[in-house]
């Protein structure tokens, strides 16, 4: 009996989770009518199935194969850290003429950096929102892959987008992950995304990840990369050094902004 009333608590959490974000440990006692210790420990056992991230007392919804957090969320977390990787990966573009930026807020954020770029650059992305922002600013060719428009992220997927890189040549791809471990690599909800993510980095000669701490040691559902695919991982301070330096071991350097 105890096994089930676990189960139907941890499911709880999750539940919470997912509907909204991120919650506080003593909030999640006090609607489960439990202990603050026994919400640490459900928290423990789902964080070790994947399923959610212990950060400062709080439990944070991780994305798996049956869900994905929103942009609208991803605009609330971690904005600070999310700001200086951006300003750190605009420092990644060297002398590159066309580059891929992949959905997400994080490359939002790059996005609106390049719109005050002084050089033209061709941009490819799936994303709606960094092509409305690059669309404003004069010299950039901003070029939307094809597909169908998915509503959490406001980013395109599928066969259409896969047939328009196929035959692109691309100085840079930037990317990110819901996602990233030594063990597995780079991941993601949606075997779709998977798919075009690993096509663009096929198509680009330097290839560069943004990403905040809390998606290093997490694996999602469909793999697209391993780590030394990349050239650089631009993350925050928020990287232990001695993480910092075990992901570094397998190829890429490592910028903490």
């Amino acid at each position: 009996m105890s096994r089930v009333v676990n189960a139907e608590r941890r499911r709880s959490i999750v539940l919470a989770t997912r509907a909204e974000g991120h919650i506080e440990v003593a909030e999640l006692a006090d609607r489960l009518g439990v202990a603050p210790e026994t919400v640490r420990r459900d928290l423990t056992a789902l964080e070790a199935q994947g399923l959610v991230r212990r950060i400062h007392g709080s439990a944070y919804a991780l994305s798996g194969a049956g869900f994905e957090t929103s942009l609208a969320f991803r605009s609330t977390q971690l904005v600070a850290e999310k700001q200086r990787i951006a300003d750190a990966a605009i420092d990644q573009l060297g002398a590159a003429e066309s580059v891929f930026l992949d959905d997400g807020f994080t490359p939002l954020l790059v996005a609106q950096r390049l719109v005050t770029l002084d050089r033209p650059l061709t941009v490819i992305t799936t994303s709606i929102p960094i092509a409305g922002t690059l669309a404003a600013a004069e010299g950039h060719t901003v070029i939307v892959l094809g597909g169908a428009v998915r509503c959490r992220t406001l980013s395109t997927a599928g066969p259409w987008s896969d047939d328009m890189l196929a035959d692109l040549v691309l100085d840079l791809a930037i990317l990110g992950t819901n996602g990233i471990s030594p063990e597995r690599g780079l991941t993601t909800p949606d075997p779709e995304v998977s798919a075009l993510k690993s096509r663009a980095l096929r198509r680009a000669r330097r290839r560069v990840f943004v990403g905040v701490h809390s998606k290093f040691g997490v694996d999602s559902f469909a793999r697209f990369a391993d780590v030394g695919d990349f050239h650089v991982l631009v993350t925050d301070r928020g990287l232990r050094t001695v993480d910092a330096a075990r992901y570094s071991a397998l190829g890429p350097e490592v910028v903490r902004a």
